[in-house]
């Protein structure tokens, strides 16, 4: 809501409200510009804001004779107003609410409105206080940072005692909102701090972090004292050096939002380093030089939170028992007894973090701060000098619950990298892609949780993989090509060879035996071929099982790199591992398995005549046994291992007395997937007129095929998911897109002229940084394909362009898949010309035409 016109009257001398806003703001504004936007300019600005609440209670007090205080809480009461943030105020009375009391109310709130706040308010009798107010989480733990701000002093003096004294019954209840809500807010960014784009509030190790901390210190210990220990130097020193980075940094935010969000995201983060100054020509160097101090203080926070968390925890008080030689374990987790004899022995410090994986617990601040403190006097070596330490580490990379924890401990406090200096090169690192959402060495970590959660208790979800890993001998070697998977990325360049050649120093040092060597090698070299075989290559082709075989050679490789691959892209981003690529990756595993274990050559043939049989056999009545023979001749093998019994049959009906102008169809829901049926005459350009159908009505495509007998009927099958809920929302959904389908076909409606139309509607505003596009022809992946592969920019309706250009020059769409990487879209194509492989002057001529095309196409989502 804008202010420059709101009217509000003057007291004498006095600017209006407006004016004093602007005045602040402007005064605030000033400071964010020169990246002082911290505590004391959120203080000062606070403090104007309380004046004019002040005034607004002045003007509205002679509405009510009912004693009342205005409290400022939550980031009000900590003195925190951003330019944008919310107004969070209780309204208290020492008397009943009745219509005089209502008036004093809507006297307060009007002007605050009429100004452009968003008011967060709570109006209470000051009786209500006697008991807590469980119901609402939110608002037991904004009371910890009450503060007075005009009215009945008394009224808040007594709420002060109610809610704040050591024996307030609002005391636990309000340790419990706000373990609660701290849970549910971690849950929501996968626990961890190293996010690419974070929230600065919100975000785990950020603001609403550094003030949970403060209000666990004023609930757990309300004599005020700090007993949370850092590595070096007091916790409010270091918890107020990351309270001031991150406001100065929400201040920019908002300046440059307009608005109250918090997000820092890419651009943002530009505009920052660059009020910041920081070190770097590059405007990727100056980010990353910003976001490398963001985590140190994030990770500060989060260190200093799980010590708060620990004493917030009743059996922090257990007494301490020995669990092994010099190693105890408290409430706080898992300790040295005897730390100076521990800091000449770097070899036993292994050890602490295997105890707290047998145990099930942390290990304790204090040996994490002492770890930190000794370790730059090791090298590599002191921590692996004999066979026994180096047998001890490959044992503790076992997969399982509470390996993530104790690694990302040792990450934290440096002991990792100290380990292995080749880690420690993509320490916070940062690839802005879009697509990853953790930093390379969050990622790496990730990777490791996904994997142990197979061993744990709750792995029935992905069970199949569980029972995967449960038949390795030699799991933890999975584990380390994971941990060095992407150490490469600390350079450019090809990043799986480079951590290749990184991984030979640390495999050397441990004296790993040669066959585990080449193992993990291998897993390293290779740990993207499985995803690409599985999500953009067609793996109901058997060529396509049979290369991937070749190249794994045996059942223990291709166990190890499936589990590798589905750690490694579900801990790209939550929503990355969709059921669908999941299914997508076990199809891919079972064919090879088949192959390297059952000669799968044979077996597809034996399957397919079987099918035959059982189709011709369990067919409809109204269905011939000459028309299914009919029908499936010239289809293509796959089809039969891609579609159910039930749908041929479908297919079959659907293409019975087909008129060569007509188009038949059938949509049916699994799940969450939507699978579509064409069957058609063999017609000029009808794969991408689909596509420009489905994507007309908002729909993200994941597949789509194109086949033909030898009756010259065409099928074309696609899977896809109704992103804009346009089928889910709308009962004639289904038949509108279908009549849209049929007017394409035969001429009614003109497409190119109705996405014309949703093209400019559904225009959106990209962001400023650009996706390289890749316009990449494979001759020998496929014996029958020339495989097309287009990486570029997410736009609205980029498949239906790219396939009509391939339609114009006769080429034939055997097979798309579809897969999107943050802003990144990425569409392979199986082609086909005259039943041939395409030749290389038409790739280059198609080259041509589709780089063209993508690089004047619109910047919309596809």
């Amino acid at each position: 809501m804008t202010t420059d016109h709101v009217a509000q009257p003057t007291s004498a001398g006095k600017p209006s409200l407006n004016q004093a806003l602007q005045v602040a703001r402007d005064a605030y504004r000033k400071e964010v510009r020169l990246a002082r936007g911290g505590a004391r300019a959120a203080s000062a600005f606070t403090g104007l804001v309380d004046e004019l609440l002040a005034r607004m209670h002045g003007d509205a007090a002679d509405q009510t004779d009912t004693p009342v205080a205005l409290i400022a809480v939550g980031g009000y009461g900590r003195q925190h107003l951003c330019l944008h943030s919310d107004i969070d105020l209780l309204v208290l009375f020492d008397g009943s609410i009745d219509t005089a009391e209502e008036r004093f109310v809507k006297s307060l709130l009007h002007p605050l409105w009429d100004l452009g706040f968003e008011v967060g308010q709570q109006v209470r009798q000051l009786s209500e206080f006697t008991q807590a107010d469980t119901d609402n989480p939110e608002f037991l733990v904004s009371l910890v940072d009450s503060r007075f701000l005009s009215g009945d002093e008394e009224v808040f003096r007594r709420f002060d005692t109610l809610v704040h004294s050591p024996q307030s019954v609002w005391r636990q209840p309000t340790i419990t909102a706000l373990l609660s809500l701290l849970s549910d807010r971690h849950r929501q960014y996968n626990a961890t701090i190293y996010q690419l784009e974070p929230d600065i509030k919100e975000a785990p190790g950020a603001l609403r972090d550094v003030a949970a901390i403060r209000s666990l210190v004023a609930l757990i210990q309300p004599d005020g004292t700090r007993s949370v220990p850092t590595a070096s130097g007091r916790l409010d020193e270091a918890l107020d050096e990351a309270e001031e980075f991150f406001l100065r940094i929400r201040s920019i935010v908002h300046l440059e939002n307009g608005r109250n969000l918090n997000g820092l995201s890419f651009d943002h983060q530009e505009a920052v380093a660059e009020r910041f100054g920081s070190p770097g020509v590059a405007v990727g160097n100056k980010v990353e030089a910003l976001m490398s101090v963001y985590f140190h203080h994030a990770r500060i926070v989060g260190r200093i939170l799980d010590s708060a968390l620990s004493q917030a925890d009743p059996s922090a008080s257990v007494r301490p028992e020995p669990v092994g030689d010099n190693l105890r374990r408290s409430g706080e987790g898992v300790s040295f007894v005897d730390t100076v004899r521990a800091s000449l022995q770097p070899k036993t410090w292994l050890g602490v973090f295997q105890v707290a994986i047998d145990s099930d617990c942390p290990v304790s601040p204090e040996t994490l701060a002492f770890i930190e403190r000794h370790g730059d006097r090791y090298t590599p070596d002191d921590f692996f000098p004999g066979t026994t330490e180096r047998d001890q580490f490959l044992r503790f990379l076992t997969p399982k619950p509470g390996l993530y924890e104790r690694l990302s401990e040792m990450h934290e406090n440096g002991l990792l990298g100290r380990m292995f200096p080749e880690f420690r090169k993509i320490y916070c690192r940062v690839i802005r892609d879009f697509y990853h959402k953790y930093t390379v060495d969050e990622h790496t970590l990730l990777t490791i949780r996904n994997l142990s959660t197979l061993a744990g208790p709750d792995s029935t979800a992905r069970q199949r993989f569980s029972n995967i890993l449960g038949e390795l001998d030699e799991p933890e070697l999975i584990v380390f090509a994971l941990l060095f998977h992407d150490v490469g990325k600390w350079t450019n360049k090809n990043h799986a060879e480079e951590s290749v050649r990184m991984v030979s120093a640390p495999l050397r040092r441990l004296r790993i035996a040669p066959e585990a060597i080449r193992t993990v090698e291998f897993l390293i070299r290779h740990h993207l071929e499985m995803s690409v075989a599985a999500f953009r290559r067609d793996s109901e082709d058997p060529e396509v099982a049979r290369q991937f075989a070749r190249l794994v050679g045996t059942e223990d490789r291709l166990k190890m790199l499936c589990l590798l691959t589905l750690a490694d892209v579900q801990a790209v981003s939550p929503e990355t591992l969709t059921p669908w690529k999941e299914e997508l990756l076990w199809r891919l595993y079972v064919d090879t398995y088949n192959h390297l274990t059952l000669g799968y050559g044979d077996e597809v043939i034996a399957t397919a005549r079987s099918n035959m049989s059982g189709l011709r056999a369990h067919r409809p009545p109204e269905i011939s046994e000459h028309q299914v023979a009919e029908f499936l001749e010239g289809l293509p093998q796959r089809y039969l291992r891609l579609v159910e019994p039930r749908t041929v049959y479908d297919h079959i009906l659907l293409s019975r007395d087909l008129e060569s102008d007509e188009l038949r169809t059938t949509l049916k829901k699994h799940e969450d997937v939507w699978e579509l049926s064409v069957v058609t005459k063999d017609r000029p350009r009808i794969f991408s007129n689909i596509c420009g159908v489905l994507s007309y009505f908002g729909m993200d495509i994941l597949r789509g095929q194109a086949m033909s007998n030898n009756q010259n009927v065409v099928l074309d099958l696609f899977r896809f998911v109704d992103a804009d809920r346009f089928l889910a929302l709308n009962e004639t959904g289904q038949s509108e897109l279908t009549r849209l389908l049929q007017d394409v076909a035969t001429g009614t409606a003109d497409l190119a002229s109705t996405l014309k139309g949703r093209e400019e509607a559904g225009r959106v505003k990209r962001d400023r940084m650009r996706v390289r596009s890749l316009v990449h022809f494979d001759h020998h992946y496929s014996d029958r394909y020339t495989v097309l592969e287009v990486s570029a920019a997410n736009q609205w309706g980029l498949l239906y362009r790219i396939s009509r250009a391939i339609s114009a020059y006769s080429c034939d769409i055997e097979l798309v898949l579809i897969s999107t990487e943050g802003n990144r879209a990425i569409d392979v194509f199986h082609l086909t010309r005259d039943g041939e492989k395409l030749s290389l002057s038409m790739e280059e001529d198609l080259r041509r035409d589709l780089s063209q095309v993508i690089s004047t196409a619109d910047g919309s989502p596809h």
